[in-house]
This record gives structure tokens, sequence and C-alpha cells, in this order.
């Protein structure tokens, strides 16, 4: 499968620390890969190099060509990057529908005139834009809601529509961070039925995320960092076994308990 995005020997460093060392690997076009990593391991300045907020120090990220390092913020939402974040970050008091438009703005009409009279033309582009975004409303789970201040959901409600704002770019591909932080089982469960949902639909999903049953759940495919490094990279059920992710989770008595029990079975 080809590669949507690729992290090539990306360095970073802060000062005399060395937050990220030579990580590599690709997402592939329609797969669901997560990054994971006990804290410190250096996933949130991976995540924030793989969106364009920080340049690497070294090596490259490379989205459908591009160097994002190379690349404005305006330009990666262009190429189709969109991504969440950690806290919450909708318009608290503006309607659920009307976060969904404002994600929508970049589809308005573009000329001036259209923008500030009510021409057909802007009619029409308003009116596609509302049944849009009541589509991206429908498909997350908020149709009731669409009228209500945002600021009113529930904090997993919240979450839902920060990324139906994602959804509202018309992304290739989305970058998760956390997204289940602060839901419910129900909740959880709900998100992974929508992300699997959006993936079948075309968009590939590279996925930062603390819970282990979510991610073991939802993943094609899992890497994980430790002290800034790549140190095991496959499929959920090769994760879960890794001595090295085992170790780095629970410590080296765990997995050396581990590894006896498994060769023990």
């Amino acid at each position: 499968m080809t590669a949507i995005l690729s992290v090539e020997h990306v360095g970073m460093r802060f000062g005399g620390l060395t937050a990220i060392s030579d990580l590599h690997f690709h997402v592939r076009e329609g797969e669901i890969l997560s990054l994971i990593g006990p804290n410190g391991a250096g996933k949130t300045t991976a995540f924030n190099i793989m969106t364009g907020f920080l340049k690497p120090t070294q090596g490259r990220v490379v989205f459908r060509g591009r160097d994002l390092a190379q690349t404005r913020p305006n330009e990666i939402a262009r190429l189709g990057l969109a991504r969440t974040f950690q806290r919450t970050s909708v318009f608290a008091d503006d309607t659920v529908r009307d976060n969904v438009l404002i994600g929508l703005h970049r589809f308005a009409c573009p000329d001036f005139m259209d923008r500030l009279l009510p021409t057909p033309r802007a009619r029409a582009a308003e009116k596609a834009a509302r049944a849009r975004a009541d589509e991206i409303i429908d498909l997350v789970g908020l149709a009731q809601r669409a009228e209500e201040k945002a600021g009113a959901l529930s904090y997993g409600e919240q979450r839902l529509i920060g990324f139906a704002l994602a959804l509202a770019t018309a992304p290739r591909m989305l970058l998760l961070d956390e997204p289940v932080s602060g839901m419910n089982a129900s909740e959880t469960q709900g998100f992974v039925r929508l992300v699997r949902k959006v993936r079948d639909e075309g968009v590939s999903i590279l996925l930062v995320e603390h819970d282990m049953p979510m991610v073991m759940e939802v993943s094609d495919r899992i890497v994980c960092l430790n002290y800034g490094r790549l140190i095991a990279e496959g499929s959920p059920a090769e994760i879960r076994s890794d001595p090295a992710v085992i170790e780095a989770y629970l410590g080296k008595s765990a997995a050396r308990l581990e590894h006896k029990e498994m060769a023990d079975a």
C-alpha cells in the first residue's frame, strides 16, 4: 500500500535535550496507525512535528509528497491533513452547527461581493455548507444537539465536536491526539465505530492515545516510542507481546515475567 505520510529519520533537540532521535515509520493510505509510548516517550513532540507545529532538527516528514517543514499551516490543511487536540477545542458560545460551519469556511465563496452581499451564489454556497455541516453532525452522532451551545454539551460530546471540525476540512488524513480522553466506556466504543467508518470512507488515521484497550481494538498497526526512540512496530498482537514494549510500560522485571509465562505456555 502507498504511504500517505512518511516520517524520515526525524530528530528533535531542545537545547541539550534530545526529545526525538532517528524516528522513522510511515502511515499507509487507508489505515489506522497508533503511536503509543509511556509518559515522556516523545509522542507529543512527534505529533507536533508531523502536523507542522515544530520543525525537526534533522530528517523530515513528508505528506503526499510535500515536506511539512517547508509548508505553511494553511497549505498543510489544503493538502488534506487535519488534527484534533488533547484539550477540547470548540467555540463554546456557538451552536454545534455553527462550530462545524466554521470548519467549512475554506469552501466558502471566494469572491468578495459574494461574501459581502446575499447574491444567489452566496445563498447557494451557504445552503450547501449547512447541508454538509448537518451530514457531519449526523455522522458523529450529534444531530439532536445541533442547535445547542457547544459549551453546554458533555466533555465527551465536545470531543466529538472537535472531531467534526476536523472532518469539515475534508481531510485525506486525520491526526487524533488522545481523542477518547475523558470519554466513558460507551462513548469510547462509539468513537471506535466512528473512526472505522471514517477510515472506510477513505481517510487515513494516525492516533495518539493512552487507552490501550481502545488502541488494540481499533489499530491496523502500532508504533511504540520510548525516550524518543522507536522500539517496536507491528500489529496489535505483535505489540502486545513485544518484550521491549512491556518493559517500557511495566519495567524489566515485568518484562522478564511476561516472557517466562509466554515460554511456559
